[in-house]
């Protein structure tokens, strides 16, 4: 049964009549839902797009634009993902790769902040002169875009624009994971959310974090790292880095300082567990981007967790003892947001994301808990601790949870910041190659100009005896290019009606480049573009011809390649 209904416009105009209209609308709506699931029958639409991160919402919009029926499903009770849940200081270094829905997205966000009443705190100038060095400007005047804004800000332009665009959007849903999905041959047919809702589409799009859709479609992914060996690479694999401590001093990696007898610290691997430049399943470290606010008007204090555990932090107070005049933002940092707000990096919880690829729904939610509790736990270590220095803490007491967001978590972001899970194993794997610009591709559907970008994995005492960081790399120099179309479709022989546009088909090194929000929703306009056409002329996603996608695309607005002297 279709619950997808419009108000029609039958010439009231008396508010009364308005209202009893509206009323009998949503008894309706509610009625035809609550009969549809009772009876258990399936939402039937023509594109369905599951996950409601920033590529789920451009992917869901574009589909509805090119008059498409989509619903849109989002696992929790938010739409925008890490967009819209702190994560506001948008990895942007490029502003030109910008186009179609997401150009939109970020125009809607410059209009907002053009009005004197979107700032509460502070005044628009002041906030662009104190953070333009570090948002890469945060905006361009001559395009009127804006890439730094508050989380809340950001969901509600999400949600008009859906809403504009006519998307039904299902909330709080997860597919199941232990559920065989319906397929008939290559082709999906039906999916099923854990609250027993069933889903059948002509096209699915996989837009979620974890890629759990396109597992249960029996589609080909990694999870961690490949060997350097597997596509040719050279920052792939297994990587010892710096030492914890401070040059080559390393911090005393045992519960008891010198006893080796007591254990090691948490988290903290005893040995290499391979070589080198090696394969293994590990990804990089995930963290909560947290928004925090000095505004004394708007700041919740902070507060030690029930189950706060001091050995999370005993690395972190020995290293200060080693460098005592560490600055903060050295530990945690401080980009700055409108209204005295921040999006604060660097809370990385290492060792704890390996299990959430592959983990069930219950148990991500215990890992993501675990991320909840150490975040917290940090900024009450940092503000009280004794062996914190006195300067340090001073500084930490004056940030706080900001009241006016995240409003129904407790003023805490609700998406755990999921920087690499599943990648799909597709006929393309987008690798290193691509990314220095020695292997261009030949259809482009998007760019990235993002460094080459992957926080730590591990911790590792290394052989003398030192802890070292492993697995990580810091912006090493990427070029502009283009991101396959082939990259986003699984193989023919697995599935004929799926796209993905953020759990790509990349290498660990490539994808550590593409995971940034802007180029996951240009990939989701792309994918819905795909989805469309295919279902429009009833034949594989395969089969879509590039020249056809290309065309429409450009047609959209979507920047698909950059010159190479545009800086």
């Amino acid at each position: 049964m279709n619950t997808n209904f419009q108000v029609m416009n039958i010439g009231f105009k008396s508010g009364y009549c308005w209202v009893l209209h509206a009323l009998l609308t949503i008894i309706i709506f509610h009625s035809s839902v609550h009969q549809s699931r009772a009876e258990n029958q399936p939402i039937i639409r023509q594109i369905c797009v599951y996950g409601e991160t920033p590529g789920g919402i451009t992917a869901a919009i574009q589909s509805s634009r090119m008059g498409k029926n989509v619903v849109l499903i989002s696992t929790t009770k938010h739409v925008g993902g890490l967009a819209t849940s702190g994560l506001t200081a948008t990895d942007l270094n490029n502003f030109r790769i910008l186009g179609g829905v997401t150009m939109d997205f970020y125009r809607r966000i410059y209009q907002y902040y053009l009005d004197s009443s979107a700032w509460t705190s502070e005044d628009r100038s002041h906030f662009f002169d104190r953070s333009k060095k570090r948002t890469y400007s945060g905006k361009n005047d001559s395009l009127r875009i804006q890439w730094v804004y508050e989380s809340g800000v950001g969901e509600r332009i999400f949600k008009q624009m859906l809403e504009e665009a006519g998307v039904e959007v299902i909330y709080d849903q997860q597919i199941d994971l232990k559920q065989n999905v319906q397929k008939e041959g290559s082709r999906l047919k039906q999916i099923r959310m854990s609250s027993g809702l069933t889903i059948q589409a002509d096209v699915f799009i996989d837009a979620s974090y974890e890629g759990d859709l396109l597992k249960v479609a029996g589609v080909s992914y990694v999870v961690g790292r490949e060997s350097n060996a597997t596509y040719g690479e050279t920052m792939n694999g297994i990587r010892l880095g710096p030492v914890v401590g401070k040059d080559t001093s390393s911090i005393d990696p045992f519960l008891i300082p010198g006893k080796a007898s007591s254990g090691l610290l948490p988290f903290i691997e005893p040995r290499l567990w391979g070589e080198e430049g090696s394969a293994d399943k590990r990804t990089q470290t995930y963290c909560y981007r947290l928004t925090l606010t000095n505004d004394s008007l708007n700041r919740r204090e902070l507060e030690k967790p029930k189950d706060y555990n001091p050995l999370w932090y005993e690395f972190l107070a020995r290293m200060i003892a080693l460098n005592p005049e560490i600055p903060l933002s050295a530990i945690i940092s401080f980009t700055p947001m409108p209204n005295k707000k921040t999006d604060t990096n660097q809370g990385n919880f290492v060792g704890n994301s390996y299990e959430w690829p592959e983990a069930d729904h219950r148990t991500r939610r215990k890992i993501a808990d675990r991320h909840r509790s150490y975040s917290l736990g940090l900024l009450w270590f940092l503000a009280n601790d004794t062996r914190v220095p006195e300067y340090l803490r001073s500084e930490m007491k004056q940030w706080g949870l900001p009241k006016d967001e995240f409003v129904d978590t407790e003023h805490f972001p609700y998406q755990l910041y999921v920087r690499e899970a599943r990648r799909m194993i597709s006929d393309y794997v987008m690798t290193e190659a691509n990314c220095n610009g020695s292997k261009p591709v030949d259809d482009p559907i998007a760019v990235a100009t993002y460094p080459l970008d992957c926080h730590f994995v591990s911790r590792v005492v290394d052989a003398t005896g030192k802890v070292r960081v492993e697995g990580s790399y810091g912006k090493q120099p990427a070029t502009r290019y283009g991101i396959s179309f082939r990259s986003i479709l699984p193989r023919a022989s697995e599935c004929t009606n799926l796209v993905v546009p953020i759990c790509v088909s990349a290498s660990h090194v490539a994808y550590s480049s593409i995971r940034m929000e802007p180029v996951y929703m240009m990939l989701g306009q792309a994918a819905a573009t795909a989805a469309v056409l295919a279902q429009s002329e009833n034949k594989p996603v395969q089969h879509v011809r590039y020249d056809q996608l290309k065309e429409k695309l450009l047609q959209d607005g979507q920047v698909i390649r950059l010159s190479k002297d545009i800086r």
